[in-house]
């Protein structure tokens, strides 16, 4: 398992190094195409889609007065379709970033956050390998630097997700609200980076 994630690893230094060059940076090469931005719009539109391996994402920031905003921007939403476009949608994580790129957190949301079709910790975790987006739009390199930091971060991710269940077994909505439609429980688990 190291040694593949040093592969990743070598693969995110990799990706930054080249959009470095050119004075980009992750952030920056996602929303370079965008004429504004808006809060909580999905960049690029419509999402990255592999259909090859289902891999899915999209990229939103907080708005300007967000009190999370002055560290984290906002974040890239992975996902998996294992039976295509048309098929069901599992959230995997989400990469908040800073204003210049760099990985601060990992999380998991609940179900209400992003209307996946939810699945249990251990199957979601079975579909982590098979977020691998090989897409040359919007950019290759992204599409690269969040296979790589998946990757990269595949343990710590599984754990996420198992905390997730966790944290959604203990938890007690409202009367009459279901556990995973409770809007006081958006962000279900979270490692720091």
């Amino acid at each position: 398992m190291s040694e593949a994630r040093d592969r990743a690893l070598q693969e995110i230094a990799f990706c930054e190094q080249v959009l470095a060059k050119g004075g980009f940076n992750v952030l920056t090469e996602t929303l370079r195409d965008a004429p504004s931005i808006t809060a909580w719009t999905h960049y690029p539109q419509p999402d990255v889609f592999d259909p090859q391996t289902g891999a899915q994402w999209f990229y939103h920031c907080h708005p300007a007065d967000d009190p999370e905003g002055a560290i984290e921007h906002g974040h890239f939403h992975c996902f998996v379709r294992p039976l295509g476009a048309d098929g069901p949608i599992h959230h995997l994580v989400a990469i908040g970033v800073d204003p210049y790129g760099k990985p601060v957190r990992l999380f998991t949301v609940n179900q209400w956050v992003v209307g996946d079709d939810w699945l249990d910790a251990e199957p979601t975790i079975g579909l982590l390998e098979r977020f691998d987006v090989h897409m040359p739009r919007p950019s290759y390199l992204v599409n690269r630097w969040l296979t790589a930091t998946t990757a990269a971060h595949e343990d710590a991710i599984a754990g996420l997700i198992r905390e997730r269940d966790a944290v959604l077994a203990r938890h007690v909505a409202p009367a009459g609200t279901s556990i995973r439609e409770d809007r006081e429980l958006e962000v279900v688990s979270e490692l720091r980076l």
